[in-house]
This record gives C-alpha cells, structure tokens and sequence, in this order.
C-alpha cells in the first residue's frame, strides 16, 4: 500500500494504533546535507504494510502520534539513524522501541547483524538487493522500488514476534529493554554544539589545552554546517581539523598551509581562528578532561586481563550473548583498576559475569582445561 493523502495516513495510523507493536522503517538522503532528508517510511502490522510519502504530504501529524503512542510498541532494525530523521522531521522521538539488531546479540547472533542476516536467521528468508542503491527522494516511485521498501518492515514485524518470544522463553527480555534505554534519550541523537568534539576521530590523543581547541573549533563547524545544511565532512573534516588543532595557529596565512582549507571563505578563516585563539586562553580549570585512556598495561595486568576475557569468552559461547555487547578488552582493564564504576556490577551484566569477574579476581574461582574446553574450576 502507498500513503499520499492525510486521509489515507490517518486510517493507517488509528488502524496501526491498535496493535501491541508495529515495524518501522525509512528511506532517507543525507550525502548533500547537515540533517538526513526523509524520503519514504515504512509501517507493518502483522496484517498490512504501507509505504508512506512524507515527500507528498504536508500533514504527518498522525503518523507523529503514532510514534509515540505508548500502547504501541515501534519495532526498528538498527534504530539511530531512523530515530534522527524522524525526530529531525516530525519533532518527536519514537517510543517505546526495540530494537531487532541489539537484540540477535542476545540470541546467539553476531553483534550487527545485518537486516537481511536477520531476516534469514529468524524467517528464513532471503532478501534480494537489487535496489539497495534507490534515489528514495526521486519521484514517482516504481512498484518495484516500493515493493523493496516494504521488504524492510514485512519480515521485521515477523522477526520481532519470533525474537520476543525466545527473549521470553530464556528470561532475556528485560536485558534487551535494558540496553535499548540508551537508545531512547534525545542526547543519543542530538548533539549540542560543545559537545560536538567528543565525536571527532582521534580526539582522544590531544592532550587538555589541545582538547580545548577541538571543542572551539568543532563548535563553530557544527554551527556553520547546519546553518548551511551542509555535511560537517564538506566544512572541514576531521583529518583539517586535528591538524589545525596541533597546528594552532594565529593568523590566516599559517592556517591556509594546511591542506584542505582553501575552499573557506576570509570570513570562515577568521571566525575558526577566533575558535582556535578561544581554545588557546581556556582557563585551565575550564578545560575538557581527557578521557580516562588506558596506559600500556604492565605484563600482570595484561595477563589478568587476558584470564577475565577467557571466562568473558566462556560466558559468551554459554550463554548465547554476543561478546563484545557484554564488555570489551577496554571494559576489563578499566574493570581491575575501578570495578565500582564499571557497568559490569549493574543489571544484566553483573547477573551474567559480574559476580563471577569478582570471584575469578579474588582468588575464589579459578579457570582450567578440560576436554579441550575451557572450563571454571
């Protein structure tokens, strides 16, 4: 089904409402802008699946209610991406949601899996890609085109009631919702200007001064590419931007010698030194802290490490849930030095391994071979 009157979008949405959950999907542009271009959602219920043209209506208030009617649970397959769109475009941020790719990692499935592993693991159904690289804001759109979409949401709501019920079968449930709670916070995925340099690459090797330029300087291109709607990348990358950050420069002629700035106007080139010079006079007690990186750990850490992520390891193959979702090498190192501030002693994790991380630690647990097999003493 195709939706491009209010009339029709509103049927679906009060149609929609009065199922427990419903798939969610969209189709979205965003290589030539700051925010993502909204060009086709998709819905399934366990009946029906529509296809909705947010390019061809001016009212999607009811599928806006819909999203966050909080009878209706908002299935998704790797839901930031489709979250900030929606909210970019509608205003409002679906809920309550789950989340079919966080939750195959606690089915036995790899961490990321793929919407179309998904859909084989859990219907046993092999998508084709043949429209994998569609111009979704082209119009009008082809029955082929449209039939591809709705793929997106058809086996989803069918993967989703297979997973819910395993999820509650083993006693899972309430680990997947825990670790979708991230998910549904607004600072997930709307980022304040300031806050922008925690997400340039390569961040963590400045030092606190350097780190007070990267807050300036990612600042002013986060504000210069959404006034613009420009991508961040077509402002200055973050390759330019680090290199002007060890650069530091004071004028216009020591900043135009690194490479990739020469597309910026005088005015972009003044307004960033001002940044950089802002960041240089940081007071000190003002500065961004730097993130707790790890140290070169010493022989008897790693090798203490090397033990926790054997039962890690253990606990893993027994229990179904991806490695890497329970904690990473990082976590564990993290975990020797200040195991009180370690997400390992909240929740599920700690029901899962933690206590066991603490036994293994203090000497009450132990780990040997037997059978080829590692196995905890």
């Amino acid at each position: 089904m195709y939706i491009s009157t209010y009339e029709d979008l509103k049927s679906l949405c009060e149609r929609a409402a009065s199922y427990p959950a419903i798939a969610i999907d969209t189709e979205f542009l965003r290589e030539k802008t700051f925010h993502a271009r909204l060009c086709l959602v998709q819905v399934a219920t366990p009946d029906e699946c529509a296809a909705i043209d947010p390019l061809a209506l001016d009212n999607l208030s009811p599928l806006s209610e819909l999203l966050v009617d909080p009878d209706t649970v908002k299935v998704f397959h790797a839901c930031t991406q489709d979250m900030e769109v929606l909210h970019h475009t509608l205003g409002v941020l679906p809920t309550p949601i789950f989340d079919t790719q966080v939750a195959a990692a606690f089915l036995g499935e790899r961490t990321q899996i793929s919407y179309n592993g998904l859909v084989h693991a859990f219907c046993g159904v092999t998508l084709p890609k043949s429209e994998s690289l569609t111009d979704w804001s082209s119009r009008p759109l082809t029955d082929r085109q449209i039939e591809y979409a709705l793929d997106d949401v058809r086996y989803l709501i069918q993967a989703y009631a297979v997973m819910r019920e395993r999820l509650e079968s083993e006693g899972r449930l309430a680990w997947v919702l825990d670790e979708l709670r991230p998910l549904t916070r607004l600072s997930h995925y709307v980022i304040e200007p300031r806050q922008a340099y925690k997400r340039v690459k390569r961040v963590n090797s400045c030092t606190r001064r350097q780190l007070g330029i990267v807050r300036e300087l990612a600042s002013w291109r986060e504000k210069r590419a959404e006034a613009q709607d420009l991508p961040r990348k077509w402002v200055m990358s973050d390759e330019v931007l680090m290199a002007l950050v060890k650069r530091a420069p004071s004028d216009a002629d020591d900043f135009r010698r690194v490479r990739g700035t020469e597309h910026l106007s005088d005015m972009d080139v003044e307004v960033a030194l001002r940044a950089i010079a802002n960041g240089k006079r940081c007071p000190k007690e003002n500065l961004p802290n730097v993130d707790h990186a790890r140290h070169a750990p010493t022989p008897e850490t790693e090798s203490v490490c090397d033990l926790m992520y054997a039962l890690l390891r253990l606990v893993s193959d027994r229990s179904g849930v991806a490695t890497s979702v329970i904690a990473s090498r990082d976590e564990l190192y993290a975990y020797i030095d200040h195991p009180e501030d370690s997400r390992l002693r909240e929740g599920w994790r700690f029901e899962l391994i933690g206590s066991m991380l603490d036994d293994l630690l203090s000497g009450n647990i132990g780990l040997t071979v037997k059978d080829g097999s590692v196995e905890v003493l």
